[in-house]
């Protein structure tokens, strides 16, 4: 089964069943559409036989099509040639004619459809550009799905499912197919307990960044509940026509390796982001060796007798941020022949996923020559599936000649570290992909990779809908639409959707990818400093690539809507959407209170005793915003540390563990790491860490302003004294936080913010 074929893998398989008009063809119709009206039962009860859903012939077997009709009984028929394609056609329909949709955080807002459908007024039909549409960057499994119930994946899925998704990841629960080929290999359980990371960090732990836990061994007894929560995404995602991507043994392995494996051909990947050697430099098996073809046979045979024959494609990622040991263009190509070959003798008809991010992570060692030799080790291209994962701001598939005739995904990461900021490139989602797609034969979808799902929904499903679009989507019509959508009706107030025209021609429409490539971070969420804070540009960058007072206007328009209509006030899309708009314009308003304390610092020909009291009043005035905007964040679930860390304690499998996930959790959005590696890098809006570690960095950066005289100010010494308290912050789990509860008045905390702070909300 070669790659195009394999499109919505579980659909398409019943093409051929379903183009004759038998019984057994209406019998396999029948069955294979189970999902998509399981689905409809879970989130339009009320509607659950409004909708006929039939698989038919597909006379182009790389591209999907759909229409969605009224019948004479009054119904709406939905038909096309996979189940993906049906779940598509079904999305346009409630989205753009019924005007309700499913969300992130928000929720599904599906069952606030009418009890009587309304009919169309002409078919809609569609079809899909590229034959996948792919959805999860490897480490959004640690920044966004960490600590996940099943419940929040039922969602997800229902969600990606609905947006067309055909092809993602199935990362959860691995640890428990590792421990067994580890055991296998005669590792003791001390010797596996001692490789893998807390469940925070095990992203990294995939890609042999990491290993080691600086919190607590990882209880075999949450991977087994983590391998059995794994059973059920896989069941779900085949029964809504989502190819599983299975991990494949990547080849790293426990310390203990020299000992238990003496013969064994054994590397060591380099020191990564500064961590202390014992969380570092994995040992992994040459793939040269025969034992990594016969450890690989064990790991992806385990899974199919797990999940049952559910996928061909396998997601391996080899030199994640490393170098590789040699440079040799022959051994690079030797490397991947020997890995694609081991994945072919476990599953003749495997496809090795691969994330290029190493190609534009180390341009330096990746040069032209070295990529086309390493994939040169794959001699069938339709063996391989390249996903070119910052394609929107540092594609790497046109300087590798698309990828030498390999298919690739066109795909958008946006975030890093799960960044909360709003942030876009709408013109670049729509035309870009559209332009790859005439120049590159091999270009085989369009994707989603950001590191975290968080903020900014909309540009994620713009790219989405692109993959259903020959021309480059009009995005002020798109705008409007979605708006509807997203607050359930077409008929809210005008100023509404001026408010989404407002930020789509501006805050959601960046073209300046030198100085901003991605989301920005916002000042509050790093270690303060007197220098290179608010102007940085580029990655993990801070500079607003648009007029702050934009942000205002769009704000006001925001709010009037709801003032207007208070009805809103009870759409979860809008609480949450007001909530964020209200954390920006407070965000970008912290910049010039920053700023000022600065410039009162240094301050030629000032006296010492007015330069403290100038620091003093700047310094109130920063915790008062500080506050303020803790406030305005406590009021939505989404938007609390207290949602995070009680989830991350939930998912302990006992109390002997809670203290320990929670510790996870803190350090994640934190110090990223035992001593602050790579602090700040996943920081976070939250209440409750706005209020009790944000703001109390940066009064002891102004307490620190005042006790120190400009010519003595030592950055390297704050930090020091800073990373004392930031540690016992991280360790101090179990303390009670503030919970306003669910029934927090969002319009009251607003409207409270808004009259105390007039002069940034004019």
């Amino acid at each position: 089964m070669k790659l195009l074929d394999t499109i919505a893998f579980v659909g398409l398989m019943a093409i051929s069943t379903v183009a004759t008009a038998t019984s057994e063809s209406t019998a396999f119709t029948t069955h294979s559409t189970a999902g998509i009206k399981a689905l409809v039962r879970r989130r339009l009860p009320q509607h659950q036989h409004s909708f006929n859903f039939s698989l038919s012939a597909n006379t182009d077997s790389e591209l999907e099509s759909y229409s969605v009709t009224n019948t004479d009984d009054g119904n709406i028929r939905v038909q096309g040639t996979s189940l993906s394609s049906i779940l598509y056609g079904l999305h346009s329909y409630l989205s753009d004619v019924v005007h309700v949709d499913i969300w992130w955080y928000a929720g599904s807002q599906l069952g606030d459809a009418p009890s009587i459908l309304p009919k169309l007024s002409s078919p809609l039909n569609g079809s899909s550009i590229v034959p996948y549409r792919y959805d999860f960057n490897t480490v959004t499994t640690s920044y966004t799905a960490a600590f996940w119930t099943w419940e929040d994946w039922e969602l997800q899925l229902d969600w990606m499912a609905l947006r067309g998704i055909n092809l993602a990841p199935a990362w959860i629960g691995i640890e428990k197919i590792l421990i067994e080929v580890f055991q296998e290999a005669g590792f003791a359980d001390d010797d596996i307990q001692a490789f893998f990371t807390g469940p925070a960090f095990l992203a990294w732990n995939h890609f042999g960044n990491l290993q080691g836990s600086w919190s607590s061994i990882l209880p075999f007894e949450w991977v087994d509940g983590q391998f059995a929560l794994q059973k059920r995404i896989v069941k779900r995602m085949v029964d809504l026509g989502i190819t599983p991507i299975l991990p494949a043994f990547p080849g790293f392995v426990p310390r203990a390796a020299p000992r238990v494996l003496p013969d064994a051909q054994l590397l060591h990947s380099i020191q990564w982001a500064n961590f202390p050697e014992n969380y570092t430099e994995d040992t992994f098996i040459d793939p040269v060796d025969p034992l990594f073809a016969q450890m690989q046979r064990s790991f992806i045979t385990k899974q199919q007798q797990a999940y049952g024959d559910v996928t061909n494609f396998y997601t391996l990622d080899q030199f994640n941020e490393m170098i590789p040991p040699s440079g040799d263009v022959a051994y690079l190509r030797n490397v991947s022949s020997n890995t694609w070959k081991a994945l072919k003798s476990a599953d003749a008809n495997a496809i090795w996923v691969f994330q290029a991010w190493l190609f534009a992570q180390n341009t330096t060692f990746w040069t032209n020559e070295r990529i086309e030799a390493y994939l040169g080790g794959i001699t069938t291209d339709s063996d391989m599936l390249i996903l070119d994962i910052w394609s929107e701001s540092m594609p790497q598939w046109q300087r590798a000649q698309s990828y030498y005739g390999k298919p690739w995904i066109w795909c958008e990461l946006q975030n890093y570290g799960a960044t909360i900021n709003m942030y876009g490139q709408i013109q670049n989602v729509t035309q870009s992909p559209i332009l790859a797609l005439e120049e590159s034969a091999s270009l085989s979808g369009f994707g989603l990779s950001m590191e975290g799902q968080q903020d900014n929904e909309i540009v994620y499903d713009l790219l989405l809908a692109q993959a259903w679009n020959r021309e480059p989507i009009d995005t002020e019509t798109y705008f409007h639409n979605w708006a509807a959508a997203r607050y359930s009706s077409d008929q809210r107030p005008a100023s509404i959707y001026n408010a989404w025209e407002t930020v789509r021609t501006t805050v959601y429409d960046n073209t300046n990818l030198t100085l901003m490539p991605s989301v920005p971070k916002s000042i509050i969420e790093l270690v303060p400093r007197t220098s290179n804070m608010a102007d940085i540009t580029g990655i993990l960058g801070t500079k607003l690539p648009y007029d702050p007072a934009i942000m205002v206007t769009a704000w006001q328009q925001l709010y009037r809507a709801g003032l207007q209509d208070t009805s809103l006030f009870n759409n979860s899309a809008y609480q949450y959407d007001i909530v964020d708009w209200t954390r920006q314009v407070l965000a970008n308003a912290f910049i010039p209170i920053y700023k000022t304390i600065v410039d009162v610092y240094y301050m030629p020909n000032q006296t010492t005793e007015s330069r403290v009291t100038r620091l003093k009043t700047q310094g109130q005035l920063l915790t008062k915003l500080l506050l303020s905007l803790d406030g305005v964040l406590s009021s939505n679930k989404n938007f609390r540390l207290s949602t995070w860390l009680s989830a991350a304690r939930s998912s302990a499998p006992s109390s002997a563990y809670a203290d320990s996930f929670e510790y996870e959790a803190r350090n994640q959005v934190t110090l990223w790491g035992p001593s602050g590696q790579l602090v700040d890098y996943a920081s976070k809006a939250w209440s409750g860490l706005m209020k009790t570690y944000h703001l109390k960095r940066w009064q002891m950066f102004v307490e620190y302003l005042i006790l120190t005289e400009p010519a003595q100010y030592n950055q390297t010494e704050f930090q020091a004294q800073l990373l004392v308290w930031e540690l016992s912050w991280v360790n101090s789990t179990g303390a009670h936080l503030e919970e306003p509860g669910e029934k927090a008045d969002v319009q009251e905390i607003i409207a409270r913010t808004v009259e105390q702070w007039g002069q940034i909300f004019a």
